[in-house]
Formats: structure tokens, C-alpha cells, sequence
């Protein structure tokens, strides 16, 4: 057995629930998708009502997959990217360089370690907060699929998303909640086209609409 998060809407805030799924072990992605099929069904035991979404490079679906990060660029260069290369640490940083790098070897950049503790973001000309938690990732991810001009509004037609890689005990930003996140926007006719523009409100936006569950700040 294994447990996930599920990212979903209610009273107007984008919520996260831990599910508990049988598990297939394997890296095959034919093993990946019986997991994905396991905790879906998973989900629906406890919200009959939910149309889940999974949102990564194993999603049976073309719109799931288009979502992926992996499959997103901003200002040329991948994704994972323009996040590492914004942190700004203690002792140095934004390391601009890492955007030139392989994604997994910027992800690695031993700086990232050795600069001491993290004390928020720089991106284009702006500075942001750690708080709220995943509030940077989720505004360059967002940009992203803008400017990658994925399908968003197909999104209207799921109410609850999953990413089977995500381990909220391991780590803090996941791609299923950016795109749960973006559904509430639709949702409530929130002009999303204009947050690349405005950023402050879009930090003010989160506060106030998204929860984090105790689990994923470990």
C-alpha cells in the first residue's frame, strides 16, 4: 500500500487529501499506470463524485502529459531551470548559470547546498517570498503553461488532480497542485492571462485560496 496526495476544490480553496492505494512495484510505465488506475479508484471510493486528472509523463492521457513539467520550457530553457536558478540563499545566489545546464545537473549544483538556508526567489526582476510554501513554483509553472500554450481549459471537465511521483513527506512542490490551482482560476473567472503582469496579487490570490495539508510541510 502506498499513500498520495490528491489535489481537489472545495469552498473555493484549492484542498489536499492523502489517498491510500495498492501499490505495483516497477519502473516500467505500464506499472506506473496501474498505480495511477489503483489510486483513482482509490479516490473515487471516498469523493464518488470526483473526475480525476493525473498530471504528469505517465498520464494515460494527452492533456495529462501535456501538463508535466517536463514537457514545459519558460524563457527557452526547461522548467526545473528557471526555479533552480532563482533561489537566493544566505550566502549567494541566484545562480544564473544553472539555466545553461542539464536540468538533473542544476537540480544537483552542489551550491545549492553549500549557500546556506534559503531565503526566497529572484525571477525577472522580482523578488518572492517563501511564503506561502509553493507560491514561486507555482507562478513560474502557471507562466509556463501560458506561454507553452497547453490546452488549460480543458481542465473544466476534472475536479480532482494526482502525481504519482510526488511524495509529499519528501518534497514541497508538485505539478498537481499548480494545475489544481489553475482549475480554481477558471473556476471563479479569476483573469489568469493578467498574473504574469501582476505578481503581488497573485501571491495575495494564494494565501487566501490555497490550504497545505500537515504532511506535505515535513
Amino acid at each position: 500500500m502506498a499513500l498520495r496526495p490528491v489535489f481537489f476544490i472545495h469552498d473555493d480553496k484549492v484542498m489536499q487529501r492523502d489517498v491510500e492505494f495498492q501499490w505495483f512495484s516497477g519502473f516500467a510505465i505500464s506499472q506506473k499506470r496501474k498505480c495511477i488506475r489503483s489510486l483513482h479508484e482509490a479516490l473515487k471510493t471516498g469523493m464518488p463524485d470526483a473526475v480525476p486528472l493525473e498530471i504528469s509523463t505517465k498520464s494515460e492521457t494527452p492533456l495529462g502529459r501535456s501538463f508535466s513539467a517536463f514537457n514545459l520550457h519558460l524563457d527557452g530553457t526547461y522548467l526545473e531551470n528557471v526555479f533552480q536558478s532563482s533561489k537566493v540563499f544566505e550566502n549567494g545566489g541566484p545562480y544564473q548559470e544553472l539555466l545553461k545546464m542539464n536540468p538533473r545537473d542544476a537540480k544537483r549544483d552542489p551550491r545549492l547546498i553549500e549557500s546556506g538556508k534559503l531565503i526566497g526567489f529572484q525571477y525577472d526582476g522580482r523578488t518572492f517570498p517563501l511564503e506561502p510554501l509553493t507560491v514561486f513554483y507555482d507562478f513560474i509553472y502557471l507562466k509556463a503553461v501560458f506561454y507553452s500554450k497547453v490546452p488549460y481549459e480543458e481542465l473544466k471537465k476534472y475536479n480532482a488532480f494526482t502525481d504519482i511521483e510526488f511524495n509529499s513527506k519528501r518534497s514541497i512542490n508538485t505539478q498537481a497542485r499548480s494545475v489544481a490551482i489553475l482549475r480554481l482560476m477558471l473556476e471563479e473567472g479569476t483573469d489568469v492571462l493578467q498574473m504574469d503582469e501582476k505578481p503581488d496579487e497573485f501571491v495575495r490570490w494564494h494565501k487566501a485560496h490555497v490550504e497545505y495539508a500537515i504532511s506535505s510541510r515535513k
